[in-house]
């Protein structure tokens, strides 16, 4: 009996090594250290006369940069070193601060992958915030303009209430004396006492007293558990607005948590272009939805805004804002032929919508924009410049149209640039948020174990390997040696698997990492013990070799579907490093599987299998 593979099957374990080892090559070129400008306007690029000033700014600063490139729009200079980095984003953000233009200067780690690579999708694994760093947001509510607008859809709403057809009760006015404080005045204590009976049967959550100075009046006071309320749920709405963004950019294991009353942590980790990350999760954006105002309204009903170049007037009244948008999707019109955003509402917004359009077809809506920025302040401390950055909101028209007919759950928006229209569909898609944001603190996070610990997580890999690799050596002579390639050949595998699926290592990936050498050793072991075994009851060679191989495969099959599972329920219930570790431990069963039955066999098939032998060393 002859222990022979099929040429198919010797070809599929060549062929996957082969892939493996291709795959996996881009990981031996470390990516550069560089900073990234890109425009905050996506319309907008960069241009060589900003690059110049940027390096400009480095040779007087005197720090050493290579490769300053335009690229995409952006601008990238790559450095030796993460010293010269860092202190390179401070003097490029101090030289283009005074440009007509608002730029973003990020870290970024620059690839230095070789093309040929790029060209057929091999890129390097990326690293965790414990091994390579990433970026971290502090994000704060502003919870004093949540109350506010809270209080403005109040008195929408009781404005509504108290025109009802079936019990009108008129009103002389609206006002709010102060924080989380409604006062509505009438003209008489009969209509005030109806008004405030109405009211009270439908805002149970406020405090409503009543009174008399010029006019009758009623006052509407939020109780602190109903500002409590208001926030933390605004709160809540933004951490999962952001999570929603967070997986539109596709990052791996990002963090993204609450921190106190009002604050919300964001960590993205192994983000090649940061410059993409601050730009959408920085733009703290939602929409509103209002009429044009008519020739004749009161200044004090209308707002009025900058639409290409002249003065447009639209109504106080809102028709809805950004978060009854259910989706969002970029498209094209078909008779222009330029970008355009398909949104789709939910059931309450299209009513809203609905109801607002159908009595006012030829009029026109606008759709205003609303961002939350910070602007960069540079003042002298103590003898020192320090940069500050200031919150402010930013309001603008991005479209003026007329109103065709009534609309509903779906309609467009129309007059955007390709680039604007992509990040208002992202944003959209991925959820309004239910209350403004600022962003309080941005930087990039250094390797929270240090450079010392990522080598050293190395070394264990290394040191364990070569332990193993000896002991088989050792032990089980020439099989040994087949078991220490197919362990060789399952590395490179998991390596490539995780770049192929960019998946993030992290530390405790690492220990996935050491734990499936041991892992895969162990199918091996249990396979030559099965030869020896059936050595000893006076089997010939070659039957013993395929008795081994054949016995050992449902225990070692029965082995790693449980391993495999517990690996899935970790992955599942986990968060964080948890998940990195049944990440990289999922990965690893499934390639020591292959490397360990069918790597191992095509090479003791090659050593044994086509010649007669008489005695095994094992």
């Amino acid at each position: 009996m002859l222990n022979r593979y099929p040429l198919w099957k010797n070809l599929l374990v060549a062929g996957a090594v082969l892939l493996g080892a291709i795959y996996a090559l881009p990981n031996i070129y470390p990516p550069d250290f560089a900073i990234q400008i890109s425009n905050e306007n996506t319309a907008l690029e960069v241009s060589l006369g900003h690059l110049t000033a940027a390096t400009d700014a480095l040779d007087a600063a005197v720090l050493p940069y290579f490769d300053a490139v335009l690229k995409d729009g952006s601008a990238l200079i790559r450095f030796p070193d993460d010293n010269s980095q860092l202190k390179g984003r401070s003097v490029v953000q101090r030289a283009l601060h005074d440009q007509v233009d608002t730029f973003i200067v990020a870290l970024n780690a620059a690839p230095t992958t070789p093309q040929w690579l790029v060209n057929i999708g091999a890129q390097p694994m990326k690293y965790g915030l414990d091994l390579r760093g990433g970026v971290h947001f502090l994000m704060e509510v502003d919870t004093e303009k949540t109350i506010s607008d809270r209080i403005e859809a109040l008195e929408q709403d009781i404005k509504r209430t108290l025109r009802d057809p079936s019990d009108r009760i008129r009103y002389s006015g609206f006002e709010s004396p102060a924080h989380g404080v409604l006062k509505v005045s009438f003209g008489a204590e009969e209509l005030r006492d109806r008004a405030r009976e109405k009211i009270e049967s439908e805002y149970r959550q406020f405090l409503i007293t009543e009174g008399q100075d010029a006019q009758y009046f009623v006052t509407l006071t939020m109780t602190e558990d109903a500002i409590e309320e208001i926030v933390d749920f605004a709160v809540s709405q933004n951490l999962q607005t952001i999570r929603n963004r967070v997986n539109e950019l596709g990052v791996a294991e990002p963090l993204v948590q609450r921190l106190g009353r009002s604050r919300i942590v964001v960590d993205l980790p192994g983000v090649q272009d940061t410059a993409a990350a601050k730009k959408i999760l920085g733009k703290v954006a939602t929409l509103e939805f209002r009429l044009e105002a008519q020739p004749d309204a009161l200044r004090s009903a209308t707002i009025s805004y900058e639409y290409e170049g002249r003065k447009a007037s639209v109504e106080k009244k809102i028709i809805l804002r950004g978060d009854r948008v259910f989706d969002a999707q970029v498209g094209f019109d078909p008779d222009s032929g330029l970008p355009q955003v398909n949104i789709r509402l939910d059931s309450d917004g299209g009513e809203l919508m609905h109801r607002s359009t159908r009595h006012n077809i030829g009029r026109r809506m606008a759709v205003i924009f609303i961002e939350t920025k910070t602007r960069d302040r540079y003042e002298v401390v103590d003898g020192e410049e320090v940069r500050i950055s200031v919150p402010y909101v930013e309001k603008r028209i991005i479209s003026l149209a007329t109103i065709r007919a009534a609309l509903g759950v779906s309609f467009r928006i129309t007059g955007l640039q390709a680039g604007e229209a992509r990040e208002l569909a992202l944003l959209l898609r991925a959820g309004a948020l239910a209350a403004d944001m600022f962003i309080v603190e941005e930087r990039t996070v250094g390797a929270s174990l240090g450079k010392d610990n990522v080598e050293k997580g190395a070394v264990s890999i290394a040191v364990g390997l070569g332990l193993v690799l000896l002991f088989m050596l050792a032990y089980y002579k020439s099989f040994g040696l087949a078991a220490c390639l197919a362990l060789s050949a399952n590395l490179v595998l998991l390596v490539a698997v995780m770049s192929s699926l960019s998946a993030t290592l992290t530390l405790p990936g690492i220990a996935g990492i050491v734990l499936t050498v041991g892992m895969a050793v162990d199918a091996n072991v249990l396979i030559f013990s099965r030869i020896r075994e059936e050595l000893k009851n006076k089997m010939p060679p070659q039957a013993a070799i395929n008795a081994g191989f054949e016995r050992a495969f449902t225990t070692i099959l029965d082995a790693n579907i449980t391993t495999l599972l517990v690996a899935v329920i970790l992955y599942s219930i986990g968060t964080g490093p948890v998940k990195g570790f049944a990440v990289t431990l999922s990965i690893g069963i499934l390639t020591s599987m292959f490397t360990a039955i069918m790597g191992t066999r095509a090479i003791v098939n090659l050593m044994y299998g086509g010649r007669n032998i008489d005695r095994l060393i094992i």
